[in-house]
């Protein structure tokens, strides 16, 4: 059932975006040869006028051929493309029938957006934890705050907020600054994050466990140094005897380690052994307070509005990933390609259907959102074969007065038709090498 969903979804995005096309090409007086679902063999085919309808064999895209677009010779009526030829139409039109496919992504996502926020609402960026004795709160920041900029970004939801950490380090020594507003006023602040140091042994155990086994040892940890292996008992701490790991944990508690040697017994089978290990320091860095991610409900107006922002932000979202793949924060073994994104969607529905029909529906709606704008920007780069470079060559054919010659751009449409092939190819390699290294 997943993978039928997964496809569905797939689909549904891939035919609203040559939807775009087709009805606009239509629009501008450029006859549609074939409007297809899928790529290969046809398995459906109908023909409406001079339009041929398919469904073919793989689901994973579709079509809108348009006449002309794929001869680029210049023979044609009077010496230019026939009637009716992509070619022939004006370049504005030509550009609004290439815009026409990511606009219809953008289009669904804002529809899907408006659906999900009118039954569960939006995640105002609200304060909803101060830390005690924080930086945050010696700031002045108190809970119901509403963070409207967080470090020079303007704050919408309050993922606005939460995701600033996917593109950026939380260092000791970034200074946060963000504006919020209590009461109708508008406040500015700045301070250093919090900054906490603990010392660890390097283990982890399961509190509800009836001796204080060890169940994992950390690599590169001061018991693994020692020889301390999954399966040991620790039996005393500096002399102190745990019986549980409950005391264990108690006892951790009570007397928190520091840079100061500690000795511990441990059992092994019917053998007991004896160490003495120093515990290292971990520094961890937070902000010292937390933005709601919760949903609240709001009015109809505002449903629009945070329709439209919702959009804003999963667009903002895909141009910054993009990005982060140049400057190296993320790199092409992060991509997925259409058997990532199935088993992605597949996964979803799998993990949330036992929260009732509703929520997840809800949740499929939320990956529409977030795939139909990904698609739409997708297409838009500056990349011959996509879109956005078709737009680029009818950018430079309106600089220059004249357009690109056709067969040069046939020759670039199909080289990098090819590198996006390979491309595509080693993603979705990566996507089944990654699937399949897991049970």
């Amino acid at each position: 059932m997943k993978w039928i969903i997964a496809i569905l979804i797939f689909s549904l995005l891939v035919i609203f975006h040559e939807f775009g096309h087709f009805l606009f090409a239509r629009l501008n007086g450029v006859e549609v040869e074939e409007f297809s679902l899928g790529f290969g063999p046809r398995l459906l085919s109908v023909k409406r006028g001079r339009t041929r309808y398919s469904l073919k064999l793989l689901l994973f895209g579709g079509s809108c051929r348009m006449k002309g677009m794929m001869d680029f010779s210049e023979d044609g009526e009077e010496g230019g493309s026939p009637e009716g030829a992509f070619y022939s139409a004006p370049i504005g039109r030509r550009a609004a029938i290439i815009f026409a496919g990511p606009l219809f992504n953008f289009i669904l996502a804002f529809i899907c957006a408006v659906v999900v926020l009118s039954v569960v609402g939006y995640d105002p960026a609200e304060v909803i934890y101060v830390g005690e004795g924080s930086a945050a709160e010696a700031a002045g920041l108190r809970n119901g705050d509403l963070i409207t900029k967080f470090m020079g970004g303007h704050v919408d939801i309050g993922r606005d907020v939460d995701n600033w950490f996917i593109f950026n380090d939380l260092t000791e020594d970034t200074e946060i600054s963000l504006t919020y507003r209590r009461d109708g006023e508008t406040h500015q602040v700045s301070f250093m994050p919090d900054v906490d140091v603990r010392y660890m042994l390097g283990i982890t155990y399961n509190l509800d466990s009836p001796t204080a086994v060890v169940d994992e040892v950390s690599a590169g940890s001061p018991l693994e140094a020692a020889g301390v292996m999954p399966g040991d008992v620790i039996v005393s701490i500096d002399g102190t005897e745990v019986t549980t790991a409950e005391s264990m944990h108690s006892y951790f508690t009570k007397h928190p380690l520091s840079d100061t040697p500690c000795t511990l017994v441990l059992s092994r089978g019917a053998e007991e052994y004896t160490t003495s290990v120093t515990p290292v320091s971990r520094e961890s860095v937070s902000l010292g307070f937390a933005c709601n991610l919760g949903r609240v409900n709001t009015s109809a107006p505002n449903v629009l509005k945070y329709g439209l922002i919702e959009l804003r932000y999963w667009i903002g979202m895909t141009v910054r990933s993009v990005a982060s793949l140049f400057t190296g924060r993320f790199s092409v073994n992060d991509l997925s390609g259409p058997v990532g994104v199935v088993d992605f969607v597949g996964t979803t529905y799998e993990e949330t259907k036992d929260q009732g029909a509703l929520m997840t529906w809800m949740n499929m709606l939320n990956l529409i959102i977030l795939l139909s704008a990904n698609l739409g920007v997708m297409n838009l780069l500056p990349i011959p074969a996509l879109d956005g470079g078709r737009l680029l060559f009818m950018l430079l054919e309106a600089v220059r007065g004249k357009p690109v010659d056709r067969n040069v751009e046939a020759g670039v449409q199909m080289v990098a038709a090819v590198l996006l092939l390979i491309l595509m190819v080693y993603v979705m390699y990566h996507d089944v090498t990654r699937l399949t290294s897991f049970p």
